[in-house]
């Protein structure tokens, strides 16, 4: 399967991609994060726990590119929406889609189609680029989960980002460190000709 030139993981994994590997690659990545989800670590000073969704979100998107990530990611939504107990500690329903953590699952998709949009254009190929491109789609996360706070629960912006944004910096940044260390050396193992002539750092 080498010799594919494509900064996509996915498409050095699947030879010729076709519309059936796509549907598998897609449902795939979304039992992935209801997987992740259930990776549950609650606070007590906020309605918001810790989980391990957003790895599975920046990987979507740095693994199947933006539309794959994208669909991924909605296709998870609509499951916990159907009401599959995908979401953190079993949740299901729309209702849990308008709760404390609504801001972040409505972020999902697009955080992964960000990634997927960079990636595509050559991030995953060097560490710092990659991390550079997990930050931007992790802070938008964090953004939109800390104004839904704000916006739909009337909590002032600063309490806001005390209870959605910042207990969650230290885990993330353990999360994009991860992806974005291993990842561009995963890339290299498919492509190495590639590989020599840039720099991973």
């Amino acid at each position: 399967m080498r010799g594919v030139m494509s900064n996509l993981l996915v498409d050095h994994w699947s030879r010729n991609r076709s519309l059936a590997r796509d549907f598998a690659w897609v449902p795939g990545f979304s039992l992935f994060t209801a997987a992740m989800a259930q990776i549950r670590i609650p606070l007590p000073f906020t309605p918001v726990p810790l989980t391990g969704q957003t790895l599975a979100v920046l990987l979507s998107g740095a693994v199947l590119g933006s539309r794959r990530g994208i669909a991924s990611q909605a296709l998870y939504l609509a499951e916990g929406a159907a009401g599959l107990p995908v979401f953190a500690g079993g949740a299901f329903s729309v209702l849990h889609l308008m709760g404390p953590t609504g801001g972040y699952l409505w972020s999902y998709p697009l955080a992964a189609g960000l990634v997927g949009w960079l990636v595509e254009r050559g991030a995953s190929r060097r560490t710092s680029r990659l991390i550079l491109s997990l930050c931007v789609a992790n802070a938008l996360i964090l953004v939109c989960g800390a104004f839904w706070l704000h916006r739909f629960y009337g909590i002032p912006y600063r309490q806001a980002s005390l209870l959605g944004f910042y207990p969650f910096l230290i885990g993330d940044t353990l999360k994009i460190i991860l992806v974005g260390v291993l990842l561009p050396r995963i890339l290299a193992y498919y492509d190495p000709h590639e590989a020599a002539e840039r720099n991973l750092d």
